[in-house]
This record gives C-alpha cells, structure tokens and sequence, in this order.
C-alpha cells in the first residue's frame, strides 16, 4: 500500500512551517497562498496536492475530528489523544467542552463493540488525513459535545425547555448522537467526490464513505430495534438536519413508509449528497453561520 506521507507535494516538504503559517492566513476557508502546491490552472501535478484537495482534506479532518472524540469518549471515557492520536495542527487549538467522567454504561453488549469500532476507524481516518496533509494539517476546534447536545434535542423537539440531553448516558442516547453526526458524514462524502482532483485522495475518501455508510447502517438498525420512541426521536433529528441543509429533502428517518430504512436513498438508490455549506449548516446548527452547534469558534482552515 502506498505511503501517505507520499502523496504530499515535494515543495510541501521542504517548506517551513512558518511559511505556512504566513501561506494560510489561518482564519481563512480557502487556501489561495499555497499556489506552490498547484498549477495555475488548479489541477495537481504528478505527486502535487492542489489547494483545492487541501481545502477538501482539511474539511473533513474537522469532521473526523468530531466523530473520533465523540465515540471514543463514549466508548472509553477519554479522549483520542489518549490513544495516541495528535491533535496539533495549524489554526486556533481548542478544548472539548464535555460533561466529566463522560463514557456510556453500556447494557448492550454489541452495542458496545459496534461503537467500539466505530471509534477505532474514526481515529484511522484522523491519523490518514494528517498523515497526507502533513503540516498543512489543522489542529482540532473546540468541540461542544456536552451544551450543544441540549440545543440540538430541543431544536429537534426531543426534549422541552429546562430538560437535558445527555448522549452519554445510555446506549440509545449515544446512538441517537451518533445518528445525528454520521448520516452527515455520508452525505458529505458522496457531494465531495466530484471535486477531488488527485486520484488517490479520491480512492482514499471513497473508502472512508464505504466506511462511514456502513457505521449509518448500523446506528440506524440498532435504532429501529429500540421500539417506537427512538424511532420517533431519529426522525426528529432527521427532521431537524432537513430543514437546516435548506435543500429539498435530503434526508430520512428510520422508518420510511412504516417500515425499517436503515439505507436512506434518493429514488435511484442513491446515497443522498450535501455540500459543505450545507454540512455547517447541520454542525453548526444555524443556517449560513460561521461557527455554532459542535464547533462553538468554527472549523480550522
């Protein structure tokens, strides 16, 4: 298998991190500095990531970000630096804002080692994305995994003013959080394909959609056996993604015209795609925000 680190730019290499820095502007989305990385035209060079792959790359280190903290803290009330995953990064560091001794007291047994691997392979998805982008690779945001989750359930209409929502606190709650985040990661993957230029990267995230369809599957099987109340609360918070990604439908509970959806299509059979505007959009919990919801100072680079 070919090396990562492989897949970054020569010039990327020999480049000090202070001029990328200076390159990146730090605050900003795009990455317009780092032409050293690309031709005029945009398209990689043999061997060369554009800046466009950086961006996409970047994106979803944010995301996989995310996903990684939130299932190994649930799975093994610590953090992913814990198990030897680096956080560091360019950009502003940032804390994770989450309830103390968090971790789920799981009473299903499979439900515990379906997550379990779940967060093995998110972390696997952290450590390949910096392993290609190399410095160019952003450090984690603040994450909101504790607050945030009381925004989201009474936007959703799970929970009232004055109650809480601790995805922490049972296997079914944790899935339900989980719910939220992957179906997202799925549709985020299938509208970013078409814009990666660099055939390995493209194969690379290709597999990280497999992957995270298959982690959906699962959640969504597991919610539609808990009975009708989690069916009930999925759809809401499928609802909730709905309306925020402002697009037609682009999502589904799971239960579609009283039976089990554990493969939410489009008419074709088609996983459904978001852009990345849309994804902010159900991160962040707003519409057209800059930062909200899981990312309280938004997403580095």
């Amino acid at each position: 298998m070919r090396n990562p680190s492989s897949i970054l730019p020569p010039a990327a290499n020999a480049t000090t991190r202070r001029q990328a820095l200076k390159g990146l502007g730090l605050g900003a989305l795009g990455l317009a500095s780092l032409n050293l990385l690309t031709s005029r035209t945009g398209a990689a060079n043999p061997g060369v990531l554009g800046r466009s792959d950086i961006n996409i790359l970047n994106f979803a280190l944010n995301l996989e970000y995310l996903k990684a903290t939130y299932f190994t803290f649930g799975t093994t009330g610590s953090d992913i630096t814990a198990e030897g995953v680096s956080i560091s990064g360019l950009g502003r560091p940032g804390s994770v804002l989450i309830k103390s001794g968090a971790q789920v007291p799981f009473a299903d047994s499979n439900i515990q080692q379906y997550t379990s691997e779940m967060a093995a392979d998110d972390r696997a998805h952290v450590e390949y994305l910096r392993s290609v982008l190399g410095f160019f690779a952003v450090t984690r945001p603040t994450l909101d995994l504790e607050l945030n989750f009381n925004t989201l359930a009474r936007d959703a209409g799970i929970i009232t003013t004055g109650e809480t929502f601790d995805p922490f606190a049972d296997d079914i709650s944790f899935l339900l959080g989980a719910f939220y985040i992957v179906d997202v990661a799925v549709t985020f993957y299938r509208g970013v394909l078409p814009l990666v230029i660099d055939r390995t990267i493209l194969s690379a995230l290709a597999g990280f959609l497999g992957d995270e369809a298959s982690h959906a599957g699962v959640i969504r099987a597991k919610l539609f056996e808990a009975g009708t109340t989690a069916q009930t609360e999925a759809q809401d918070l499928s609802a909730l993604r709905d309306r925020l990604d402002g697009v037609g439908s682009l999502d589904q509970g799971v239960v579609l015209n009283g039976n089990a959806n554990i493969a939410p299509v489009n008419s074709f059979g088609m996983t459904f795609s978001r852009t990345e505007r849309q994804v902010l959009n159900i991160l962040f919990l707003k519409v057209n925000a800059n930062s909200g919801g899981f990312f309280p100072n938004g997403f580095n680079g």
